[in-house]
């Protein structure tokens, strides 16, 4: 009995350890362009069933309960949070928010990956490129600004012009198109604010944004993090706690294994 106890209090340790790096890469990412924070979803194991429910006594009646005990907990999975972040201003001409559900597509070499870091860019040779630490990735379809442009303007419908000296009117260059998936939750995060494409999320629905259930696109504003610190800090500290008693468990299981031994020696 004492032995149950102990697999699953450590069981409930080790989801709660899961728990605490989930908790603590959310708020690493609390100031990440566009992050959607993650929760973790637990299942219990597997029962023991010592009387099953239903099983007859001696005088032939039924029981209307049974005798099971658990053997502990896991980690069915960790769920991303694709609620909207807020929006912040920034006036600069290439940033840009989705207002709703969607993605920018952007290409990764021969693949193709997905964002709502809306954080672009233009690399030396015009291109439209997401912001990245190490590289910049080409916006998909591709978009490419004149070097003269004194002005760049970006519908809410995606459609890219531009302003060349000489002109008194806008040339468009471009139109940005944006995916939305039906389970967004199955796609596979890459980091960098990047997302892969899975059998899970389902097939990327492409189009102009606005149509078919896609958001609308905001010139000159960034989506935040939906990460709220404070409601990280209350699971921390309910993680905390579950650790520390799954840990208490433990310790009064190998006390009572002990007194049993003991016992048993008279």
């Amino acid at each position: 009995m004492g032995l149950r106890a102990m697999h699953s209090a450590s069981t409930g340790m080790s989801a709660s350890l899961t728990q605490l790096d989930v908790i603590a890469n959310n708020l690493a990412n609390a100031s990440t362009t566009a992050f959607k924070r993650s929760r973790v979803n637990f299942e219990d194991l597997y029962y023991e069933h010592m009387r099953l429910p239903g099983a007859q006594d001696s005088q032939g009646k039924l029981s209307p309960t049974g005798i099971s005990v658990g053997l502990g907990t896991r980690v069915a999975a960790t769920a991303a949070d694709h609620r909207e972040g807020s929006l912040l201003e920034t006036g600069n001409q290439l940033d840009l928010a989705i207002t709703g559900d969607g993605f920018f597509k952007v290409q990764d070499g021969t693949s193709i990956l997905y964002t709502r870091s809306g954080a672009f860019s233009v690399n030396a040779d015009g291109d439209m490129v997401m912001q990245s630490a190490d590289r910049g990735r080409l916006i998909e379809p591709a978009i490419s600004i004149p070097q003269d442009a004194t002005e760049i303007s970006i519908s809410s419908d995606g459609i890219v012009s531009v302003l060349q000296p000489g002109s008194s009117s806008l040339t468009q260059v471009g139109q940005i198109q944006t995916v939305r998936f039906v389970n967004p939750q199955g796609l596979l995060q890459q980091g960098e604010n990047l997302y892969a494409a899975t059998d899970a999320s389902g097939t990327p629905l492409e189009g102009n944004p606005g149509l078919e259930g896609r958001g609308l696109v905001r010139q000159g504003f960034l989506e935040q993090s939906n990460v709220e610190p404070v409601r990280e800090l209350v699971d921390l500290i309910k993680s905390q706690r579950h650790f520390e008693m799954n840990s208490q468990v433990i310790q009064a299981a190998d006390q009572l294994l002990q007194l049993v031994a003991n016992l048993r020696r008279f």
